[in-house]
């Protein structure tokens, strides 16, 4: 199996009564070398025409000694940068300008978005179109900067919009930009019972990227708190040929208080999972380069059961 563990991404979403700082020195103690910044105010204000300094940004990424991969604005109800907000869309706008521009300066691959919301007591078909309209100009202006974005899936008590990876294919159809590709949730895959094929199936080599959290099924949990099969997930990342990230969206209050745990429980997840597979190696030797040989060659005839046979055994 891929060593996903090196593309572990840290982000600073459970943090928020820490220090900004505080968040980039627990990445470097659990060695993290990966991060998704999340723009809560707390941590990195920006807004249509203001941001904090992204000096300090990249200060802190140099001093330790971390990547950062993404940019993940702030953007769900309430706060007021709406995709297919009905008003102030110069003002979303320039927002989401602003990410694409920091992005470019921290060297990030990626902003991170949605669709938006709709209000409960408008057209649906309205807000989806003011919200294709306005992604249509956020693309070209991050393909101008060389920035891609990322669109992810929310959850039916986030936005009526886009939930399922059917009405997500439906956005991505209806934008048709280059630009625009695709981020897994987990949580909101879970909530409506999707599955890590049905996105690739759907998206193929446009998944880029994803928030890669346990759950009981949602919840976006630290791995080994929730209910998902860890090795099954990467199996199935791998069996599709994903090499992005796997940012650990932990944003929820469990971990307010004690936040590095979140990352502790999943690092172990990952070791145990490690140990397991040395174990299994140690003892099947070389008879287990022969079967996985054997499934290699059935997975010519068989298609894609055998293909996961065939990665099942790698583990």
């Amino acid at each position: 199996m891929m060593n996903f563990k090196d593309r572990l991404c840290g982000m600073n979403c459970h943090y928020r009564f820490y220090s900004f700082e505080r968040f980039f020195q627990e990445m470097n103690r659990l060695g993290i070398k990966n991060v998704e910044i999340w723009t809560g105010p707390m941590h990195f204000y920006v807004d249509y025409n203001k941001s904090q300094s992204v000096e300090q940004l990249k200060e802190y990424a140099k001093k330790y000694d971390v990547k950062i991969i993404g940019i993940c604005p702030e953007q769900t109800n309430p706060k007021p940068n709406n995709v297919a907000s009905p008003s102030r869309q110069e003002d979303v706008y320039a927002y989401y300008c602003r990410m694409v521009d920091i992005a470019k300066e921290v060297n990030a691959q990626h902003i991170l978005i949605t669709t938006g919301w709709a209000y409960y007591d408008e057209s649906k078909e309205d807000a989806w179109n003011r919200s294709v309209e306005m992604m249509r100009k956020v693309c070209d202006y991050a393909k101008a900067n060389d920035i891609l974005v990322a669109i992810e899936a929310l959850q039916p008590d986030e936005s009526v919009l886009v939930n399922s990876v059917e009405q997500l294919k439906a956005y991505l159809d209806a934008v048709n930009h280059p630009q625009l590709k695709v981020c897994i949730d987990f949580g909101a895959m879970a909530r409506v019972n999707n599955t890590i094929q049905d996105y690739f199936d759907a998206f193929g080599k446009d998944v880029i990227h994803t928030h890669f959290v346990d759950g009981k099924p949602t919840g976006h949990l630290a791995w080994s708190d929730g209910t998902r099969d860890l090795k099954q997930d990467l199996l199935d990342l791998e069996a599709n040929g994903y090499h992005g990230y796997l940012s650990l969206e932990t944003a929820t209050s469990r971990y307010y208080e004690k936040p590095w745990v979140a990352e502790q429980t999943t690092l172990k997840a990952f070791e145990k999972l490690g140990r397991r597979r040395s174990n299994e190696t140690l003892y099947f030797g070389k008879s287990w380069n022969v079967l996985t040989w054997h499934l290699q060659l059935c997975s010519n005839y068989f298609g894609r059961t055998a293909k996961y046979a065939y990665n099942y055994s790698l583990c």
